[in-house]
């Protein structure tokens, strides 16, 4: 960052509000990378220009890019936090949090017509009927449904029940209605307010509250006794027992505690692990798992304010009490959150960081297993080359030229087996005339080490070249030169066969087709080919766009090499203005351009 940057930006923070809001950071070429919300916008954003920010390396990156900061007052913290959340999901900044999960969950419906169905679906339209979930399980969501058709005579039918159609006889009764499913609505067996009055019931149980079905059976059953309609009775206590089982498999705390949200979060260096749960009366009618992938000094307060916010409005809650591990910001006026310390509302906090629990963990496992088998995959590629030395940094040399044309070079570095692409590197031939790929294998090589060697960086433990005997021989040549040479383990692939070769040795080693040793060997190999190439292809492309522009009378090399700095191809040059062109290459010469154009 220059200094005249850094000044530039001290002027915009001391300019800033001591209000909450938004701030928003963008680079250089005015792109979007960052988005906060802040109690006071002015605090916030100058604790990233301390020197204490400056001991975390991602906030020390995103420091780096900063050239425009622009905020937006609210009136509050919770305003702040939305209007955050929707600039993040409209815009995606490259710094900020990334909700992982996008599954779409099924629903059970109760549909908007008469003698109203209910039916499982994924496709949530609210004009369409009265929705119930999202279920993260099928099988939870069938278990529901199958409850509800035990208890109560719900029609499965699509017929159009219309009282015209039921009037003109327009339908026989089913199946269902025989083995005694269905009242028979269609024809006119079952009128409609007492099929209403058992959707309404069916609705309790959707919705969770147990207690006013069982109530309800509870009162019919004492009545039938009462009047000695015993087997009517017996159905309201079977319709009982079968809620009963019901609420046991479900039920994990007291029945008063009901209408609630509970969220809970644990995390580690990189990701965010979060639970939540919904709670009808002392069950859990709906879980589901967020992992969050944390950037930069983000909060597990931040996060999760973040987070419940979105799965609150993602499932449609409206529940008005919320309970959570650590607190988090809410429309106070609307949602209370509570932090709870002891009895059954800290049980289910306990329940809820148990399920975040484990999937860290399980996170921590995969990694682990990841971690695994790249160790055993070195390991086999360590005892397939004999190396003495683990072979952690892996760097790998390749040419491409068109028939000596543009001749360029590349290199790529993998650590610990995966690729490490900031490590990249492109090389120009500079000192080699025509298509010689020893003398272009020579040159890059002695530049890559000898850039190491004198910045005092970390050198590879192994040296991959591709080609044979020659390029390999030409490698050697620029480790001896350097003093490098039987310090690092260095070999060649021939493409063929891929045979493997030492230095000084005329018989290469021929490796097991199937080891993920040569495996490896040939993924970096051909990872070192596709940067060549495509390194290769741009420089060829410029190079013909240089000669298009050269061709226009009056226009020279160095008019071509302003022009292609700037706007990159001659697409890009044919959609510039005359005034974008003169600014770059005079008015003349910007004519030429511009009569070139209108030929074309």
């Amino acid at each position: 960052m220059s200094r005249m940057n850094k000044d530039a930006l001290k002027s915009q923070v001391a300019s800033l509000p001591d209000s909450p809001g938004i701030y928003k950071f963008y680079n250089e070429d005015a792109v979007l990378i960052y988005i906060g919300k802040a109690k006071n916008i002015k605090k916030r954003v100058s604790s990233y220009f301390s020197k204490q920010s400056q001991y975390n390396r991602k906030t020390e990156k995103l420091v780096s890019e900063i050239n425009t900061i622009e905020y937006t007052i609210t009136n509050s913290e919770f305003d702040a936090l939305l209007l955050e959340n929707n600039f993040i999901k409209e815009n995606q900044p490259k710094y900020n949090i990334l909700l992982k999960d996008d599954k779409t969950f099924p629903y059970l419906c109760i549909v908007k017509e008469r003698f109203p169905r209910i039916i499982s679906t994924r496709n949530y339209h609210q004009t369409k009927g009265e929705y119930f979930g999202p279920y993260t399980s099928v099988v939870s969501m069938n278990s529901v449904l199958e409850l509800v058709r035990q208890l109560y005579t719900i029609r499965t039918c699509n017929l159009l029940l219309s009282e015209m159609n039921i009037r003109d006889n327009k339908f026989k009764v089913c199946l269902e209605y025989h083995i005694g499913n269905c009242k028979g609505p269609c024809v006119g067996l079952q009128d409609e307010p007492s099929y209403l009055e058992d959707i309404e019931l069916a609705r309790n149980i959707l919705k969770g509250n147990l207690s006013v079905v069982i109530n309800y059976f509870q009162g019919h059953m004492r009545d039938a006794a009462k009047e000695l309609n015993f087997e009517i009775a017996e159905q309201f206590k079977k319709k009982l027992t079968l809620l009963e089982k019901f609420q046991t498999k479900s039920q994990v705390v007291n029945m008063r505690l009901t209408d609630i949200d509970v969220f809970t979060i644990t995390s580690s260096t990189r990701h965010a692990f979060i639970n939540y749960l919904q709670i009808k009366e002392g069950a859990i009618i709906f879980s589901e798992n967020i992992e969050v992938k944390k950037k930069l000094e983000e909060t597990d307060e931040d996060i999760l304010s973040y987070v419940a916010h979105e799965i609150r409005n993602k499932y449609h809650s409206t529940n008005q009490l919320i309970y959570s591990n650590i607190p988090i910001a809410v429309k106070a006026s609307e949602t209370e959150n509570i932090v709870p310390q002891i009895g059954d509302k800290r049980k289910l906090i306990e329940l809820s960081l148990k399920n975040a629990l484990y999937q860290r963990r399980q996170k921590e496992i995969q990694k682990e297993n990841s971690a695994s088998k790249t160790n055993k995959v070195l390991s086999i590629l360590m005892q397939d080359l004999r190396l003495k030395q683990y072979p952690n940094i892996i760097e790998c040399f390749d040419n491409s030229n068109l028939q000596g044309s543009h001749p360029v070079a590349s290199m790529v570095r993998f650590v610990n087996g995966k690729p490490n692409k900031t490590n990249y590197r492109h090389f120009n031939i500079k000192t080699v005339v025509g298509p010689d790929d020893f003398a272009s294998m020579k040159e890059i090589v002695l530049r890559r080490y000898r850039r190491l060697i004198n910045e005092n960086a970390e050198l590879p433990d192994l040296i991959i070249v591709d080609g044979g005997k020659g390029q390999l021989s030409s490698a050697c040549e620029a480790l001896k030169e350097l003093h490098l040479y039987g310090r690092i383990p260095i070999i060649g692939i021939a493409k063929k066969l891929e045979e493997i070769y030492y230095p000084e040795d005329s018989l290469p080693l021929h490796i097991n087709k199937k080891s993920p040793g040569l495996l490896l060997i040939q993924r970096i190999r051909d990872e070192a080919h596709r940067f060549a190439i495509t390194f290769h292809r741009q420089k060829r492309g410029k190079a013909a766009i240089k000669l298009e522009i050269e061709a226009i009378d009056g226009i020279g090399e160095k008019t071509a090499n302003k022009l292609l700095r700037q706007f990159k191809s001659w697409k890009k040059i044919k959609e510039a203005s005359f005034e974008e062109l003169s600014q770059i290459v005079g008015s003349k010469k910007a004519e030429l351009i511009e009569q070139k154009k209108r030929e074309l």
